[in-house]
């Protein structure tokens, strides 16, 4: 069987391989094993708790049903939305991911299981969508009446599709099945003669269905798959019923991001979520295609999202009305969105980004987005998630839209299955190559081996990453071999708090990263955001790298109305916040004034394990009779703040003011 599994592997990536493609070429996760105390306990909580409740949950909400009643073809939609089938698919690609990092009989005989039921509801033509099919003269209200009817905006159709495909190069991948694949694939060509520049025209409504044709093309080769992606990505922009002079975002398209051609689209709008799978996807098929216009605007794009858009721990999205991008520096506190969704398309289009270009400010913002703003959006016990992530919460409240605890399932449980399948694909980030430079982009405890100049070359990192700033890379290949190894240098690491001036450090430190080689200090040089390191490398090599962690304070732009005279704390790739547990019971009262010094410890019996932040600041305070307002110096501790919510309802906030400028009086 494992023969077999390889040589299925191996003919799909040689018929791939004759293609243009990313000019840089991911070092695949199922060829790193971590064993480091950050990741790898997420990742196996993941297959031992999260798949296994999201599968369970498909269950108990009629997710499965709806599949079962379709191939009867008899019954009521009983779920509420018509992309609930994707939980089902989601969670199978996660579960896939898991297989090849912890072989499962029993998970893997439950999902052929699924798959039975999956191609029992499809219908003969490869049609499959179980809301329309089971009963197709009365569908789901936003599905219409025909077929495709309604895909612009409601139905959903394409998007079901998409994360079909996704999940069926996942599970073929890492099984070497075809079962779910010939499903997708039968699928995908039924979409593929109803579509096209000469057939049926419409932008998909919810973007992914281009991401998943892509995952099909580099699979079979099959030209009609690249085409109709990049047809379905061109067809934006083209709709005439919308009206292009209405700020209604619903009106003029721009929630859809239809409301121009995409060549022409240079600022990030509409819903968080579709508009990074999409951009996601024109990485994709630029790359595949030499297509330098998606390449111009996903670059403009990025500018626009990094310079102006993005929350201080990587959360995009930041209004809750239609789960969109603002305006240019429109980003409130206590109103945010950031739905995990939206971190986990930002880590897909940021990854991509760095594959097209080689430049490490994309893998900056990804582990910016990773470490903050996506894992705060699943609980450490693996079975409670966060479907939008708050910057602040006040008097215990949180605002409309905004969660201050989390919950196990939601009406719309797009976000706990997209997490399913994100976790377990993390070893897949770390590493890169291109020709005889092998790019180390994300530290952990790991081993990995790959090939450069035709010779094997084992990597290990040893690191106590994110706490610790010291990096060890034992280097050892097969036999002495010249090639680069390019080490990226976080940008806080470099003085940049963010690659813009969006968000900036308060002040420069002077502690620099310092690197050695085989226990000698070495100078290098810095290209695009990494260490170059050339030398015929041999048995028993070590790099160490040094990274100053400091507590480092966060100033915003001035246009960003929210940050005004606030800081924000930043250790390593961490932001923190305050939270009401460890702060007698609230965390918006405190100033910390310019010149605030905090110290950093290591709290093994908290969170699982993390560095705290601690310090004396000013206080705010009311007296028993709330009749006056003093400051007083108290204790402040702050954690980080993936690590809240989790010691019940209170408090939180990441932001805090320098000093007094103006205070509101609000009697409850």
């Amino acid at each position: 069987m494992k023969k077999t599994i390889f040589l299925l592997l191996l003919s799909s990536v040689a018929a791939f391989a004759q293609n243009a493609d990313y000019p840089i070429q991911v070092v695949p996760f199922t060829k790193v094993k971590l064993n480091d105390n950050f990741w790898l306990p997420r990742i196996k909580t993941n297959h031992t708790v999260t798949i296994p409740a999201s599968f369970q949950r498909c269950e108990e909400t009629g997710r499965v049903k709806n599949f079962e009643m379709a191939a009867a073809k008899s019954g009521k939609f009983c779920t509420v939305f018509p992309f609930d089938d994707t939980d089902i698919y989601k969670t199978i690609e996660g579960a896939s991911f898991s297989l090849s990092l912890y072989p499962d009989k029993a998970l893997d005989d439950y999902i052929d299981s699924l798959i039975v039921k999956i191609k029992n509801a499809q219908e003969p033509d490869g049609y499959l969508y179980t809301a329309r099919t089971i009963n197709p003269s009365e569908p789901h209200l936003w599905a219409g009446k025909e077929r495709w009817e309604k895909e612009r905006e409601l139905s959903h159709e394409l998007y079901n599709s998409g994360h079909l495909y996704e999940a069926a190069a996942a599970h073929y991948q890492a099984t070497g099945k075809r079962n779910l694949l010939d499903i997708a694939l039968k699928n995908a060509d039924l979409v593929c003669s109803v579509f096209g520049h000469d057939k049926k025209h419409v932008a998909p409504g919810h973007q992914v269905i281009e991401m998943g044709l892509v995952k099909l093309y580099r699979i079979t080769n099959k030209k009609e798959y690249l085409e109709t992606a990049k047809y379905f990505i061109e067809e934006r922009g083209h709709f005439k019923g919308y009206d292009p002079n209405s700020k209604d975002p619903w009106k003029s398209g721009s929630y859809w991001q239809d409301h121009k051609p995409v060549v022409e689209q240079f600022e990030a709008v509409g819903h968080a979520v579709r508009a990074g799978y999409l951009y996601a996807a024109m990485a994709d098929v630029a790359a595949l295609t030499g297509d330098t216009q998606f390449i111009t605007a996903i670059d403009s794009i990025w500018n626009n999202v990094v310079t102006k858009k993005i929350y201080v721990q990587g959360g995009v999205g930041a209004i809750g009305d239609g789960e969109r991008f603002g305006d240019n520096y429109e980003l409130p506190n206590r109103t945010a969105y950031n739905e995990t969704c939206a971190a986990i398309a930002n880590v897909y289009w940021n990854h991509r980004m760095f594959l097209l270009h080689g430049d490490s400010k994309y893998i900056d913002i990804l582990e910016k987005s990773l470490y903050n703003g996506l894992i705060s959006g699943v609980g450490m016990d693996g079975n409670s998630f966060f479907y939008t992530n708050a910057m602040e919460i006040k008097n215990g409240m949180p605002h409309r839209h905004m969660e201050a605890s989390r919950s196990g399932w939601f009406p719309c449980s797009c976000c706990p299955t997209n997490v399913s399948r994100l976790i377990p694909s993390i070893p897949g980030y770390m590493y890169a190559q291109k020709d005889n430079n092998v790019f180390i982009n994300l530290f952990a405890n790991s081993t990995t081996t790959l090939a450069l100049n035709k010779k094997s070359v084992e990597i290990v990192q040893r690191n106590n990453y994110p706490w610790e700033g010291k990096l060890v890379f034992e280097v050892t290949p097969k036999s002495p071999t010249d090639f680069n190894v390019l080490i990226r240098i976080p940008g806080w690491a470099e003085n940049k708090a963010m690659p813009s001036s969006l968000y900036v450090f308060e002040s420069a430190s002077p502690n620099k990263v310092s690197i050695s080689i085989n226990k000698k200090p070495v100078t290098f040089k810095v290209e695009n955001g990494y260490a170059l390191l050339n030398k015929t490398w041999k048995k028993g090599d070590v790099i160490e790298v040094n990274l100053p962690m400091e507590v480092r304070r966060v100033v915003a732009n001035p246009q960003v109305k929210d940050d005004i005279g606030k800081v924000a704390l930043q250790r390593g790739p961490l932001v923190y916040c305050a939270e009401w547990v460890d702060n007698n019971g609230s965390a918006s009262n405190f100033i910390l004034p310019v010149g605030t010094v905090f110290s950093s410890e290591f709290r093994k019996d908290l969170l699982n394990g993390v560095t705290i932040l601690k310090s004396e600041a000013t206080a705010v305070v009311i007296d028993a009779s709330g009749q006056s307002v003093s400051t007083v110096e108290k204790p402040i501790t702050l954690i980080p703040y993936y690590a809240w919510a989790h010691r019940g309802k209170g408090e939180m906030t990441i932001w805090f003011p320098e000093k007094i400028t103006n205070l509101d009086l609000i009697s409850r």
